[in-house]
């Protein structure tokens, strides 16, 4: 068989049935063995959205997500979004054409060396040399992405081996010498986790995307309400149980809750679970109690000690290890605890000015109207913060973002890649104007796919998260005033979608309503004031 069938072959054997990508010379080969296979195709309009529409493709389906560039630039302009999957333990298999293997060192035209640039911020990469390798690469790269702390690889193929002819088979098994994650804690850690626990006054829970990334809702929550410990999570970690349970104390970190960060401060014993404890997220959050005990879950080694000491550190998977610990915990009388959280609670009051709108009330009332299983894709900024405080976590619902690298742009092709992974849910992307216009283009791959997300764009004629973080600290607000915004609802109208402008309390909730029952995809453009701010 020619190599790019083989690939093809390879993918399908993955159970792969989309493939998010742009085309160029170095991958014709692969894309003339794509139009003839039964794998669907997804022509992004930059390939930067080819690795965010595989990382909401991944989040949602539980799979590895694919993508496919050519060399040079096309291949360099994946670089964000590998990054962004790697931050957030995305499993995603990339897929790049390479110049000729003749023809490699040379600096010919469209040559970058992809592997050794993603080098800092990818589980692992190949670069093919061997055309007989590659379906042993393929099950490698897939059971790598998806096995232990998941995370993007990247295969490089150069164009000239693409055409070679090779016995195909794919291996049936895949054993890597030196990568056997452990999945399974040790039972001697989790009883000494246990004991920790039943000795705490102040025990707390600390939930982050690990739980999420596991699978581990449902062990979460029912280690919860069992041992009666208050929890709290990270960004990542939105949606690890449900907003209005009595034991959840909401989001810690920079924009986390009050309430929430002085828990993690004053708790005598924290329970971490799927947490990278990342700054901003722990550091922020206030200095931890010398004295507190630290017990981290977490699948990777790397992450436990790294930012804070761990008193009992406990390696495997989540959702395996909660299990465990459900068998042994007991009932703990944390009462005099929670009235102590409770009474850290800070309710600010709001300000609804004229000819605005205010975008905590916009994120509470799409609340209310979205399914329970409804996806939210955020992007990067106050949008994301508005979403994460205000929006009710209930049945299924997920919340998508990018959360370790903060990408602006993400939302949009996230949301086309979960809209394309589950057609049966209803998805809304939320973003800002500044964000809007880092992947608007996406727009039309939206419309090309026939996926119909709302869009929620807060319009605040700014950078709004920058210029809160100018007035808030010793800086001149500048460089983050948006002069020159053009006519959003124009720019909607010109994809064929339709749109609406919002700037009245009042109709916020028709205007949403509209949207939802439309069946298309539909822009609400908010009018948002300046001042309002994250918290």
């Amino acid at each position: 068989m020619k190599l790019s069938d083989v690939l093809i072959r390879c993918l399908m054997e993955e159970g792969v049935d989309t493939v998010f990508g742009y085309p160029g010379a170095s991958v014709i080969s692969i894309y003339e063995s794509l139009r003839i296979s039964q794998i669907h195709h997804v022509l992004v309009r930059q390939e930067q959205a080819s690795v965010h529409s595989a990382s909401g493709y991944a989040r949602i389906t539980n799979k590895a997500g694919v993508c496919v560039a050519t060399s040079g630039p096309g291949a360099t302009n994946l670089i964000t979004g590998i990054a962004t999957a790697y931050m957030d333990s995305i499993p995603i298999v990339i897929i790049t054409g390479q110049v000729k293997s003749t023809l490699i060192g040379r600096d010919v035209f469209q040559e970058v060396d992809i592997t050794g640039a993603t080098q800092p911020f990818i589980k692992h990469s190949y670069l093919l040399k061997d055309p007989q390798q590659l379906p042993k690469i393929v099950k490698e790269a897939f059971y790598i992405a998806k096995t232990g702390r998941p995370g993007p690889v990247l295969i490089d193929i150069p164009m000239d081996l693409q055409e070679e002819q090779i016995n195909y088979s794919y291996p049936k098994d895949i054993k890597i010498r030196g990568y056997k994650p452990t999945v399974n804690g040790h039972i001697g850690q989790i009883k000494r986790a246990i004991r920790l626990i039943k000795n705490s006054k102040k025990p707390l829970i600390c939930a982050g995307g690990g739980v999420i990334l596991s699978g581990a809702q449902y062990e979460l929550e029912e280690f919860v309400q069992k041992s009666n410990i208050p929890l709290v999570h990270t960004l990542m970690g939105v949606g690890v149980m449900p907003t209005k349970l009595s034991l959840n104390f909401g989001m810690i970190g920079s924009h986390g809750f009050n309430h929430s960060n002085w828990a993690i401060r004053n708790a005598d014993t924290i329970l971490f679970i799927g947490v990278r404890k990342a700054d901003r997220a722990i550091a922020n959050a206030g200095k931890l109690n010398e004295n507190t005990n630290i017990i981290h879950i977490d699948i990777d080694p790397a992450e436990i000690g790294k930012i804070t000491s761990a008193t009992v550190p406990v390696v495997g998977d989540a959702k395996n290890i909660l299990k465990e610990l459900l068998d042994l915990i007991e009932y703990t009388d944390t009462e005099d605890w929670k009235k102590e959280i409770k009474s850290k609670i800070q309710i600010k009051e709001e300000i609804h000015q004229d000819g605005f709108v205010n975008p905590k009330l916009v994120i509470r009332e799409l609340s209310n109207l979205l399914d329970d299983n409804a996806v939210i894709v955020t992007d990067v900024g106050q949008n994301q913060l508005w979403t994460v405080r205000n929006m009710e976590m209930r049945g299924d619902r997920r919340v998508l973002c990018s959360g370790g690298f903060g990408t602006m742009g993400y939302s949009i092709p996230a949301s086309i890649g979960a809209s394309i992974g589950d057609k049966g849910k209803q998805v809304v992307s939320i973003l800002g104007d500044g964000s809007f216009q880092m992947s608007l283009f996406e727009l039309s791959t939206l419309k090309q796919e026939d996926v119909k997300p709302i869009i929620v764009l807060f319009n605040n004629s700014g950078l709004g998260l920058v210029r809160e973080i100018q007035r808030n600290g010793d800086s001149k607000e500048y460089g983050v005033c948006l002069n020159y915004n053009p006519n959003f609802i124009q720019i909607a109208h010109a994809y064929g979608i339709d749109s609406k402008t919002i700037n009245k309390k009042e109709d916020i909730s028709s205007s949403i309503k509209e949207a939802i029952e439309s069946n298309r995809p539909y822009l609400l453009e908010f009018i948002v004031s300046d001042n309002e701010s994250t918290l």
